[in-house]
């Protein structure tokens, strides 16, 4: 936020190389939007001020001597659940409330090298289990459209936070839409790429199968820029896939003639939002304008079994994951009293929060004796038979075009006491994680002042066409331009 205008980092980044403006006055200006609107929009766990303009200050010095990447001095928010050294990283939870990080997220050391500003450690929903922001420990994040309403989940404050200018940019993590839902909820860009494609190692488990990092941005430009920042293989993680990364700037040429695009029907679900159905055809309509090539007679029928894989796989994955939270090794642990097995079950208590639990315990059940083979074997043939229709419908299509939520941002509290109408939210994403894909949301409309999201779905590492079409789509509308006035 300059001087009022809410800008993109490859705005900004001219702006600093011309010296017009310098890191250390953005950043100021950053955290003096943060001062006016956090009280309002809550979308910020840990403001980190005096990291921020210690950074911003380096950043300025590599600046006149000429050095620096197109992230060079550029404040940005991390989600909650990715390892800051020194920085308070609580994923929301009490669990982790006073947790500081000995060491660096690999995508941090990637930023770190780019000259990265962090200006705060952005809220999430708790272990990023949450379609709302509703489930954190501290505080419900609120959407910068409608204070009213929820800004998505889990990652809804890297989303509310780019939204409200807090900061330029923002990394999150989606496991089952969880960039991708929230950016449409707030009307800003978010990218989840293919899984393996971004570095996990430093990033808090939830689901290792389906985990991702990526950015959160004002547009697909943007999203290119970081995207090349963190992109790339990593000996630390072993699902970290050795291919090479070009540069996902050159693909933004605004050319897609001839591409062809698959509307695949089942996306269209039941309860779907008739203001959102309108908006999606609309910008397909758009889309083929442009000279795409669309087919509305895509299936991919086993799309519907999609919700009930993800939340047997997810949770069984979390609770093998969150296992490790014991009160003995690291972060919250219940004293009062002298009894192992009394004080691991005190800390689980007040610990974890009540989606925690839930999805814990359904997580245990799936993999109990005598389940194992009904639950999460069966769900694992069915995620096979998903991702296979997805690598049959790619071997005709260039990418899918699909809404990314079947709603606009909902009220807070209006889905809580219905947990089953909450995972609901997630039904188009989810797909997308269970086969490893990367899939981008961007701004395609509002209805009634409330946004939505178009989601564009590529097959493994093509994360090229993605950008390439979402960019296309942004060159000839203006919806990522409106900004929230809160």
């Amino acid at each position: 936020m300059i001087d009022g205008k809410q800008l993109t980092i490859h705005e900004v980044s001219q702006l600093l190389k011309s010296r017009q403006v310098s890191s250390c006055e953005l950043t100021r200006a950053a955290l003096e939007q943060i001062q006016k609107v956090e009280p309002q929009v809550k979308a910020i766990v840990t403001i980190t001020e005096e990291l921020a303009i210690k950074q911003a200050k380096q950043a300025d010095e590599r600046i006149a001597r000429g050095e620096g990447s197109p992230l060079n001095g550029i404040p940005a928010l991390i989600k909650d659940v990715i390892c800051t050294r020194g920085v308070r990283t609580t994923c929301s939870s009490k669990m982790l409330e006073n947790f500081v990080p000995p060491y660096d997220a690999t995508v941090m050391e990637k930023l770190n090298d780019c000259g990265v500003v962090v200006v705060g450690k952005a809220n999430m929903d708790e272990f990023a289990m949450g379609s709302s922001t509703e489930n954190s420990a501290f505080f419900t994040t609120r959407n910068p459209w409608d204070l009213d309403r929820v800004p998505g989940g889990s990652s809804g404050g890297s989303a509310a936070g780019v939204a409200a200018g807090e900061a330029i940019y923002a990394l999150g993590s989606d496991t089952g839409g969880s960039i991708r839902q929230p950016a449409s909820f707030c009307s800003v860009t978010g990218l989840k790429p293919t899984y393996g494609r971004v570095s996990r190692y430093g990033l808090v488990a939830f689901a290792s199968s389906l985990d991702q990092i990526g950015p959160i941005t004002g547009d697909v430009t943007d999203a290119a820029i970081v995207l090349n920042a963190i992109a790339g293989f990593d000996t630390r993680d072993s699902t970290a896939v050795p291919l090479p990364i070009p540069d996902y700037t050159q693909c933004l040429t605004g050319d897609i003639k001839g591409l062809r695009l698959g509307i695949p029907r089942e996306y269209f679900v039941e309860g779907m939002q008739p203001e959102v159905a309108a908006a999606i055809k609309a910008a397909i309509y758009r889309l083929e304008e442009l000279g795409a090539n669309i087919d509305w007679g895509v299936s991919l029928p086993h799309t519907p079994y999609a919700l009930a894989v993800y939340y047997i796989i997810a949770p069984s994955e979390a609770s093998a994951n969150l296992a490790r939270y014991d009160g003995v090794k690291y972060g919250f642990s219940y004293k009062d009293t002298d009894n192992m097995w009394e004080a691991m079950e005190k800390t689980r208590q007040h610990g974890f929060g009540a989606e925690v639990k839930r999805r814990i315990m359904l997580g245990t059940y799936a993999l109990s004796a005598g389940y194992y083979d009904a639950w999460y074997l069966k769900a694992q043939k069915v995620r096979t038979l998903i991702r296979r229709e997805f690598d049959s419908a790619f071997e005709k299509y260039d990418a899918l075009v699909t809404p990314t939520s079947p709603t606009v941002p909902f009220k807070i509290g209006e889905k809580v006491e219905d947990p089953l109408q909450m995972y609901l939210s997630d039904v188009c994403t989810l797909p997308v994680n269970i086969a490893g894909l990367p899939a981008i949301s961007i701004p395609a409309g509002f209805a009634d002042g409330l946004p939505i999201g178009l989601q564009i779905i590529a097959k493994p590492f093509a994360e090229e066409t993605l950008l390439k079409i979402a960019h296309a789509y942004q060159q000839v509308t203006e919806w990522h331009k409106r900004r929230a006035s809160v």
